[in-house]
């Protein structure tokens, strides 16, 4: 063995004795994992899904709309189907007309369905040309309460309609619930090209899919549990493919940490099972507390209290947990199974030759390259941490011009029905058809005033700029309620739209409502998007300054440094901002948008607020995992700037092969149709991206050796106040 291996006796911590205990017991170990995801996915698959979809905003002008609606107007409280129709010949030609009422019909005896209404009976409803109708389907329930086969049933049975002669279409929230794809396709991408980048890595087959084993059997049983969960919490049914995107990319994330340090230790001339307990006792640290900060991270937006924010973070905090302990657990035992397997031919030839350092020279060469780059980057600081802050600001200038809102089905794949039946709609009644704002009056008493008040707002809403048209009032059957319909001229995305709600709810409303002593309300799908982009932003400071001061509180514990938790946290903020600033460019600016197929509009609100959540906890994965390496090398040299080199030379080849893995597993969620997805594949893959190249490899080292070593300053005070954790090997500590 080689000497430098050997170290004093010491007291072994608990994830070396879960190392040892799982290498020992390897059978054991498997089995657990393997009963748990059976039991998990049979429990999951008996109890079904219970996704509650909770956007409710108490308290905002949308919502008191909605809860108006439903107490006068149960009718319209609903979703709503849109079946929309274009006949050449024209829709009221005898031969469509009763292919159209016969549809109708048919519909209107569908479960779930409340209410059919026809275009012949709306003068409103046909285009000018008459080549153009559009049928309302008002449903029981919203979307999101209704079972997802009734909708299904809906949709089908209107697209089945078309041909010979009439084209029809199914537009709607609810039509583009159930017509969205799956993540599957995506996934499979992700793993496979992630199987390719370690293989690339490590040279061996066995090595590249350890890691994918190990993440895809931990989502697998977190999978399970946020389908159980939903049951318990209101779990929205998009939050299993967003933990699935976050918890595929940290799952392979911390197995290959872990892996990589085994492999180091093997390379040194440690035994198996030595090299497994030495790499749980150092990188298995590591990953624990790059997990715990994730984790901070995403249940940060339980501080939001929004029924919408709840899901994920809940989802995604789960497939972290899941994941982390898989890597510290399940890990050991595969790596006992794999044996000498998990290293490349050529170096279990050199094994056998009795040679045990003829593997360890690529690394030293690697790790050589790193040192020197590391040097490089000591020798000139300032240039290149004031180019690199300056380009990162840069890259972050188009986030201040970020527009939130709700993408509307102009955006989707032309392949969509729902997005051609956008463009029908905006072809023969105007853009602003598919986003209608709703004007919601509680009426005073009295017959004439009553009248006053409606008359009154259809005249000064008709008469606003931007406004098209405005439905005739619909008095509720109580006569407590006036609902009145206004299209917009612009498309339900665009800017002049949010500026039209802006204009009804501040300066047309107002007015009349206070005159008539009652309240007006102003909903519909654009003004409860807008009243959420509002919440999010009031809230976010909040959000922010919890997530940010609970990660650094983690980190000042670990490291006993008051600079580095300011550091990561103000490098973390700088990648945060230059990927949402990219992310504004490509999906709100359209700069490059035609090449992922998303179209150009606004960023949907709370994208950039779970994106904050998940970009910053997995940076600070990669901030634990090198400045780990350089709290050991410095408190066992004592010089700092030699830690840095040292550290980012064992380190530096690890995290590009991590950061390599997140960016191609979040990129392939570029491919799936939904835009949200999208979104977030491609902002959290130039977050990784960014971190990894610009952060770690060059504004690191260059900070770290402008602070020398007050960046291990910490107050005496301090120091007793905090606990003591240690993340190295107790020998190295003393």
């Amino acid at each position: 063995m080689n000497p430098s291996t050997a170290s004093p006796p010491r007291r072994r911590g608990p994830f070396a004795r879960v190392a040892r205990w799982s290498f020992r017991h390897r059978g054991r170990a498997l089995a657990l994992w393997v009963v748990a995801l059976v039991a998990v996915t049979a429990l999951s698959s008996a109890a079904g899904s219970g996704w509650v979809n909770d956007f409710a905003l108490p308290g905002t002008e949308s919502q008191r709309a909605a809860d108006t609606l439903e107490r006068h107007f149960p009718q319209q409280a609903g979703d709503t189907v849109q079946v929309v129709f274009e006949a050449p010949d024209g829709v009221e030609s005898p031969p469509v007309r009763a292919r159209v009422d016969g549809l109708l019909e048919e519909l209107s005896g569908l479960d779930g369905v409340a209410d059919v209404r026809s275009p012949y009976d709306h003068a409103e409803a046909v285009s000018e040309e008459g080549t153009i109708a559009y049928a309302t389907v008002a449903l029981d329930g919203t979307a999101e309460d209704m079972p997802r086969e009734q909708i299904e049933t809906i949709v089908d049975t209107a697209l089945d309609a078309d041909g010979d002669g009439l084209r029809v279409e199914a537009g709607g929230a609810p039509a583009d619930l159930v017509t969205e794809s799956e993540g599957g396709f995506a996934e499979g991408i992700g793993v496979l090209m992630a199987l390719i980048v370690l293989f690339a890595v490590f040279g061996s087959l066995l090595a590249a899919a350890t890691p994918i084993v190990t993440a895809v059997l931990a989502i697998g049983i977190s999978t399970g549990i946020v389908t159980l969960l939903s049951h318990v919490l209101d779990v929205a049914d998009y939050s299993p493919i967003i933990a699935t995107l976050i918890g595929l990319g940290v799952g392979i994330d911390y197995a290959l940490l872990v892996l990589s340090r085994y492999r180091s230790e093997l390379h040194a001339g440690a035994a198996r099972e030595d090299a497994v307990e030495t790499a749980l006792d150092t990188a298995g640290r590591t990953v624990f507390f790059a997990g715990c900060t994730v984790i901070i991270a995403l249940l940060g937006l339980l501080a939001l209290d929004m029924g919408s924010m709840t899901g994920p973070a809940v989802a995604s905090a789960a497939a972290v947990l899941v994941t982390m302990v898989a890597s510290l657990t399940l890990l050991p035992s595969l790596l006992a199974w794999a044996g000498r397997r998990i290293e490349p031919r050529r170096a279990r030839r050199a094994a056998a030759a009795g040679d045990g350092a003829g593997s360890a020279a690529p690394v030293r060469h690697e790790g050589h390259r790193w040192e020197a780059w590391a040097a490089f980057v000591q020798r000139r600081p300032w240039p290149v941490a004031i180019a690199t802050v300056a380009l990162l600001l840069a890259l972050a200038v188009p986030a201040l011009d970020m527009r939130l809102g709700c993408a509307d089905a102009g955006t989707q794949s032309e392949g969509k029905t729902t997005r051609q039946a956008y463009d029908l709609l905006a072809k023969g009644f105007g853009p602003g058809t598919a986003g209608p704002l709703l004007v919601v009056a509680e009426l005073p008493s009295g017959e004439a005033a009553a009248r006053e008040l409606t008359d009154g707002l259809a005249d000064r809403l008709a008469g606003t700029e931007g406004v098209a048209t405005v439905a005739p009032a619909t008095v509720s059957d109580d006569g407590a309620v006036a609902t009145l319909i206004v299209i917009p001229r612009s498309a339900p995305q665009d800017a002049e739209t949010a500026e039209l709600l802006e204009r009804v709810r501040e300066e047309v409303v107002p007015p009349l409502a206070a005159e008539a002593g009652t309240r007006v309300d102003v909903g519909g799908r654009e003004a409860a998007g807008a009243d959420f982009a509002d919440e999010i932003a009031a809230k976010m400071p909040l959000f922010v300054a919890i997530v940010v001061g609970l990660s650094a509180l983690l980190l000042m514990t670990v490291f006993r440094s008051v600079l580095i938790p300011l550091k990561a946290a103000a490098l973390n903020l700088l990648s945060i901002g230059a990927a949402l600033g990219i992310v504004t460019l490509v999906i709100q600016e359209g700069v490059g948008g035609d090449l992922i197929g998303a179209g150009e509009g606004p960023i949907e609100a709370f994208i950039p607020v779970m994106m904050f959540a998940i970009v910053f906890g997995l940076s600070m994965d990669y901030e634990v995992f090198l400045l780990s390496r350089v709290h050991e090398e410095w408190t066992r040299s004592g010089d700092e700037q030699a830690a840095v080199r040292r550290g980012l030379a064992s380190t530096g080849r690890v995290i590009t092969a991590a950061a390599a893995i997140m960016v191609v597993v979040f990129a392939s969620f570029i491919a799936m149709d939904d835009r949200m997805i999208k979104t977030f594949g491609l902002g959290l893959a130039v977050a990784i991206l960014i971190d990894a190249v610009v952060i770690r490899c060059l504004l690191v080292p260059a900070i770290m050796s402008l602070l020398g070593r007050a960046a291990w300053w910490l107050p005496r005070w301090l120091d007793r106040l905090l606990p003591h954790v240690a993340i190295e090997r107790e020998e190295i500590r003393r």
